[in-house]
């Protein structure tokens, strides 16, 4: 059925074809057609009204992490299309799909430095995996249906549209569409490479997995399962790829690197064979790559042939979704039994357990008293720093898709909005998000996009009253020269929460911390809980920048 529409209806109508039931926005005048359009069809598209445009664009990724589907953001022109930028950055480093919509200037005004005018399409040409600016209205559709399917093709990633405002108020014929089918990958998976793959598994006495964001986004915690229970071989992750395997499992030593246990840096380091799949090998993983698996040879899995040899050289590799190139290469594979290796791998493990110290109130306890209440079943958001790192090591992740945090951009700020985004996507699921003191303060105004909406998440504040990893990393690495990361300041976080129309909570004391995480959950109410934490806490194990995984240290160590 063909249809005359503008621009705006035109837009509106493909955000329904693709199945688009959510945006996260704040409206301005470059987008006011659109919000118009927007007006008459909010029984059937929900607008969430963020208080920033940063919170709209962590809000529209937290929605996508959560579910897999594409989460949508809309900005101005401007200043709102170059607050969306540290969001769009953070879902690109971390292969998140989000669509971005920005308006600009009509047609006429554009390139004359005109108000709120600004090239966000040239800003953001690094940090997505494509991105348009509409300046016909014919063009619009089929812009906006291509945006959808490159965000979610492959390996997935932030795409932005920007539409003048001349084209959002212009009429074409629209006519309706299905939603093109993703491809997961561009060609046939390589059967030598396969072989080859396999042959290296099956020859193997020392076997041993990483596993990363990859396989979280493929949905193949069923494949790995069968893969490391034939095998028979310990399983480490990345920041990205907890929940791809079950955090419970026997098999699963921790995360890997700069804050990973000690047991999966030991055994990766003395492995004959290192499984890496969907991971990228960021410098936080690997510490030194000259000294990163001596004893291993490396078998890549990736669904982006540019990871492989980027940064850690591999003996083979095989391109492909990692879901599907499992599911090739688990019928190639030996049954095995790796008794000696497993035991010695379970010794690393009773040898080298986490550890902090219980005789005060800390993050590692509230994470795991976190874990207790909600029985590993939350939804768990996080900023970045001390808190982050003790959320991935003191709670067990058993599902996919239960961790949103940035990973590689490292962006304080981003749990709050994200946390909104995932709790509206997934409002049956308890949804939390960690920050610490100097991170909540970032956003912090979203707490009142929250109770606008009645969105009931929990936000947890780690209040050490400093920039807590920051300060680690002076404490051990400059002489102890606190420049800057002290804010122990005025700020009542608990006032703050009620003037934003939450229900706040002080915590000073061990015992107080499951009493007060139980009734905020039941509550079903945005909660703000002020934990008051010691400023000198540090994140244990480490490897000093530059290190090799083996040389972790702990407190004791020292």
């Amino acid at each position: 059925m063909t249809m005359k529409l503008n621009g705006s209806e035109i837009l509106i109508e493909c955000l329904k074809e693709q199945g688009v039931d959510t945006v996260f926005g704040y409206p301005g005048g470059a987008v006011l057609n659109i919000y118009d359009a927007l007006y008459k069809h909010q029984t059937e598209i929900r607008h969430i009204l963020t208080s920033h445009e940063q919170g709209a664009a962590h809000a529209a990724d937290g929605y996508a992490r959560a579910t897999g589907k594409v989460g949508v953001c809309i900005a101005t022109s401007g200043p709102g299309a170059t607050n969306l930028v540290t969001g769009i950055a953070t879902a690109y480093m971390d292969s998140v799909p989000v669509v971005a919509i920005t308006g600009n200037v009509g047609v006429p005004l554009l390139g004359k430095d005109s108000f709120q005018e600004v090239d966000i399409a040239g800003i953001t040409m690094p940090i997505t995996k494509h991105n348009f600016i509409v300046k016909d209205v014919t063009k619009l559709a089929d812009t906006i249906r291509r945006a959808f399917l490159i965000a979610k093709s492959g390996r997935p990633g932030p795409v932005l549209v920007d539409i003048t405002k001349d084209v959002t108020g212009s009429e074409t014929e629209y006519t309706a569409q299905a939603p093109m089918k993703a491809d997961t990958v561009s060609k046939p998976i390589d059967e030598e490479a396969l072989r080859m793959a396999a042959a290296l598994i099956n020859a193997s006495e020392k076997p041993m997995l990483f596993v990363g964001g990859g396989a979280v986004i493929s949905g193949a915690s069923a494949e790995l399962k069968e893969l490391v229970e034939k095998i028979d071989a310990p399983v480490c992750d990345s920041l990205m790829g907890k929940g791809a395997f079950d955090g419970r499992d026997s098999h699963y030593t921790g995360m890997l690197g700069m804050h990973g246990t000690k047991a999966s840096n030991f055994a990766v380091t003395e492995c004959d064979l290192l499984i890496a799949i969907g991971v990228r090998f960021s410098d936080r993983v690997f510490g030194n790559a000259k000294r990163f698996a001596p004893n291993a040879k490396l078998l890549h899995i990736d669904i982006d042939a540019a990871e492989i040899n980027k940064n850690i050289m591999s003996h083979a590799s095989v391109v492909g979704d990692a879901k599907e190139v499992l599911a090739h290469l688990n019928p190639l594979l030996h049954q095995a039994e790796h008794r000696e290796w497993m035991k010695h791998v379970a010794e690393l493990k009773e040898s080298y357990p986490l550890s902090y110290h219980t005789d005060k109130l800390t993050g590692p306890f509230i994470i795991e008293t976190l874990y207790r209440v909600t029985e590993g079943n939350a939804v768990v958001v996080t900023e970045v720093g001390q808190h982050q790192m003790w959320a991935v090591q003191y709670y067990k992740y058993k599902e996919p898709r239960t961790l949103l945090t940035s990973g590689g951009l490292g962006t304080m700020g981003y749990g709050l909005g994200a946390s909104i985004g995932a709790k509206i996507s997934s409002p049956d699921k308890t949804v939390v998000n960690i920050a610490g003191d100097g991170c909540f303060r970032m956003n912090m105004n979203e707490i009142a996009t929250a109770t606008r909406y009645n969105v009931p998440i929990v936000q947890m504040v780690f209040n050490n009253h400093v920039l807590g990893m920051v300060r680690q990393w002076q404490s051990l690495f400059y002489g102890q020269r606190y420049s800057y990361t002290t804010i122990n300041d005025c700020v009542d976080y608990v006032k703050l929460a009620e003037a934003m129309g939450a229900k706040g909570y002080r915590v000073t004391k061990k015992e107080e911390v499951e009493p007060v995480l139980r009734e905020a959950i039941e509550l079903n109410i945005p909660v703000v809980i002020d934990f008051q934490l010691e400023s000198d806490d540090k994140v244990w194990p480490m490897v000093a920048p530059g290190a090799a995984i083996e040389e972790a240290f702990t407190e004791e160590d020292l």
